[in-house]
């Protein structure tokens, strides 16, 4: 009995890397931005460019996704784009000129995106496969993998200013990593068919399904959703000083309130979805978000504004990942989907709260990550939700084997 939980925890590990792999790979050149800034001699505006190529590049590798997530299937995707990414980090920290900086960005992006869908593709294949949630820790270990990254850049920077040492160091974790990962990740399935129309002369050609109704709800949930995660990272700090008047040591504590109560709540997040079901987890968090942050708006201060950050920390812990598992459901056309449109949220929600808050002021900038919460909550109720995964009678048997034994 043991055996069987014993293949979910290992192959839980093994997915977990590749979420630890995507999360150290983009914190560590992400860390090092100072440094590209300074060798290649770049302006704010031309770094801002840096960054939105490779938010670009994600957003736009939905198609290439989707045909590599059949060809492949999410296993060899997962592995490969790996590999890639490590290629492109060695690339980047010998990179000559600004212009080849912005092609290995691009790149960057379009395999994280290949990472991004294939990595959650096993994490949703996981939890069919033994009845039981995993998605929001697994989700989790990409903090960790960027909180480590943050660790060891800081480490290499007091040691040497150059990328190259840096970035190979990085590499070499990266592969150790995905070595971790390959022996224990799920099979692929039968490489799926796309769907074929006949065309002149009996040839058959290849096209893409058009979006669903599901798809469509799930893309434009996760568009929010996203907005409401990257702009309260993006903003927070500024808020806190702006407007709550914040002294500059306190400031800071917005993005590190938001962060620890997010890792704390992924960590948790399972058992709530086992206990309540992805319906309610997503439409209660995301309502518990966005009331808590307009109440702090309303009210002003320092210590509202914190709570509110508590509160959106932990209400939208496990929005995405409850997502991802609903998207991958509908099969990889709607994963695909829903991650191509979560990068769009992340690169136009923080824009967004500046334009608003150019226009008016911050207050009325983070009331739309507010009001995108609770559009989150209204979303949800159009979508089919699964049941809650209560864990299954052999798995609960062999845990309590386990636990005997120990």
């Amino acid at each position: 009995m043991p055996r069987v939980l014993d293949d979910f925890r290992r192959t839980q590990l093994a997915i977990a890397a590749l979420f630890c792999f995507l999360g150290f790979q983009y914190a560590t050149w992400i860390s090092r931005i100072p440094a590209l800034k300074t060798s290649l001699d770049l302006s704010a505006g031309e770094v801002g460019l840096l960054l939105m190529v490779t938010g670009a590049g994600a957003a736009a590798s939905f198609p290439l996704v989707t045909y590599l997530m059949k060809r492949l299937g999410a296993r060899r995707l997962a592995l490969l784009s790996g590999l890639g990414l490590v290629a492109i980090l060695l690339a980047l920290s010998v990179t000559p000129n600004y212009p080849v900086t912005l092609v290995i960005l691009c790149a960057d992006g379009v395999a994280v995106g290949c990472l991004n869908v294939a990595m959650n593709a096993q994490g949703a294949a996981l939890e069919a496969a033994h009845g039981r949630t995993a998605m929001t820790q697994l989700h989790a270990t990409f903090s960790a993998g960027s909180f480590l990254a943050a660790l060891v850049s800081s480490g290499m920077t007091a040691l040497t200013s150059g990328l190259v040492t840096h970035f190979a160091a990085a590499s070499a974790v990266l592969l150790l990593l995905l070595a971790c990962a390959r022996p224990r990740l799920l099979p692929d399935d039968a490489p799926a068919k796309e769907p074929a129309e006949q065309g002149e002369g009996g040839k058959t050609r290849r096209r893409m399904a058009r979006p669903t109704r599901v798809m469509l709800w799930l893309g434009c949930t996760m568009v929010f959703a996203e907005v409401v995660e990257g702009s309260m990272n993006d903003w927070s700090a500024l808020y806190l000083k702006d407007v709550a008047g914040a002294s500059a040591q306190v400031a800071p504590l917005g993005i590190a309130v938001i962060s620890v109560v997010m890792v704390l709540a992924r960590l948790f997040g399972d058992g709530w979805r086992s206990r309540w079901g992805d319906a309610v987890v997503v439409r209660v968090g995301s309502a518990v978000a966005g009331i808590g942050l307009a109440l702090a708006l309303l009210a002003g201060g320092v210590v509202p504004a914190l709570l509110a950050f508590a509160c959106v920390g932990l209400g939208v812990a496990a929005v995405t990942p409850c997502l991802y598992v609903a998207a991958a459901a509908e099969g990889p056309d709607a994963l695909s989907l829903v991650a191509a449109t979560g990068t769009t949220g992340l690169l136009v929600g923080p824009a967004l709260i500046g334009f608003v808050a150019e226009a008016s002021d911050l207050t009325w900038g983070m009331a739309v990550v507010a009001a995108s919460a609770v559009i989150v909550s209204l979303c949800t109720t159009r979508l089919q939700w699964a049941p809650a995964k209560a864990p299954s009678e052999e798995s609960m048997r062999a845990e309590a084997v386990e636990e005997t034994t120990t």
